[in-house]
């Protein structure tokens, strides 16, 4: 069983607000929202402004993904624009604590990421601190890319070590997620499914894609607020 949650990464920027309120009649847990910043990963991408614009359009959470240099000089900015949950990369964060302990003293949820060539048990020490870990399944910085095979057996090794040190921690995976890779995920353990063409690509569009999700993987979990 896992949420799912819909990257607007993939979505028509034209008709944005109607996406999402697409994917939430769908049956959607939360919108995940990736930020890239031309350094850490090779693209760019949205800013607080999108996350200020979808705050009043959608109830549902808002995770913003910080595929960036430096979380830590604007994890506040995407807050303070309506942000609930925020994910700083495992690479770029050391020592994560202040960064982690910044994001949850306002009231939010601190979550770290870790790319596909990074050993997951980097984020090991920190598992304790936060809400949740993504596990890329592809590598950063595009949308549209394909599962790497590889990606059943560390989102496993992750899963071992969450439930040996943090149970309550979810476990996201995040790239080339589809309906037959979704199967793989949440067999290997994982508990979020971000999901960007799958979701927002489908012929049918984003509120019947999203359900078909929804349905073939029913949450166990209630979404953050």
């Amino acid at each position: 069983m896992a949420c799912v949650a819909p990257s607007i990464l993939s979505a028509d920027f034209a008709r944005l607000g109607e996406e999402v309120r697409a994917a939430e009649r769908g049956g959607a847990n939360r919108i995940h929202i990736d930020v890239m910043d031309g350094h850490f990963v090779p693209n760019l991408s949205m800013g607080p402004i999108v996350v200020k614009a979808l705050r009043p359009i959608t109830n549902l959470p808002l995770e913003v993904h910080l595929m960036i240099t430096d979380p830590s000089k604007y994890a506040a900015s995407f807050i303070t624009a309506g942000a609930n949950t925020v994910i700083g990369h495992i690479e770029v964060l050391p020592d994560p604590r202040p960064w982690i302990e910044s994001v949850r003293s306002v009231g939010k949820k601190p979550g770290l990421a870790i790319n596909p060539e990074t050993p997951v048990e980097i984020v090991e020490p920190f598992l304790k601190l936060i809400e949740i870990v993504i596990c890329m399944t592809v590598h950063p910085g595009f949308g549209g890319q394909e599962f790497l095979p590889e990606s059943p057996k560390r989102i496993g090794a992750l899963r071992k070590l969450i439930d040996a040190v943090n149970p309550e921690c979810e476990l996201e995976v995040d790239g080339g997620v589809d309906l037959q890779t979704a199967a793989l995920c949440v067999d290997s353990g994982a508990t979020v499914l971000v999901a960007g063409n799958a979701i927002f690509g489908h012929a049918s569009g984003a509120e019947a894609a999203t359900r078909e999700m929804v349905t073939l993987y029913p949450t166990s979990l209630e979404s953050p607020t």
